[in-house]
């Protein structure tokens, strides 16, 4: 349901966009992601680095970095970070690019958690 929903509101806003000329990004793969996780119950958030192929946890759910990518000549600029989100063994809670410019866009949707990419790590 969550997911249709997502798709619907990703469509509206492409097809928002339609007018509008879309230039593609050369960008760079970083070698890792500083990700920000926080318990909205608690209220602690902590800011991680976490290498590409790594993993860290969130309470009870594991938070796999599978890439990210930043604008070339530019590490300081938007990152994208394709990751999985999900109990070790289990299926994934969340699974695709989070873009750090854009949390919501494409979020984790948890009652508990929220996961988001700052940046990328290029050494």
């Amino acid at each position: 349901m969550m997911r249709a929903a997502r798709a619907a509101v990703l469509s509206a806003g492409l097809m928002a966009c339609a007018g509008t000329a879309v230039v593609a990004q050369d960008v760079s793969p970083g070698q890792g992601a500083v990700l920000r996780l926080l318990d909205k119950i608690t209220g602690q958030s902590q800011d991680v680095a976490v290498p590409v192929g790594g993993t860290t946890e969130i309470g009870p759910y594991r938070v796999a970095l599978r890439a990210c990518r930043y604008p070339t000549g530019n590490p300081a600029g938007d990152a994208f970070a394709y990751v999985v989100i999900g109990p070790e063994g289990g299926d994934a809670l969340f699974q695709g690019w989070m873009i750090g410019s854009s949390p919501a866009l494409n979020a984790l949707d948890h009652p508990r958690y929220d996961v988001w990419v700052i940046r990328c790590k290029t050494s």
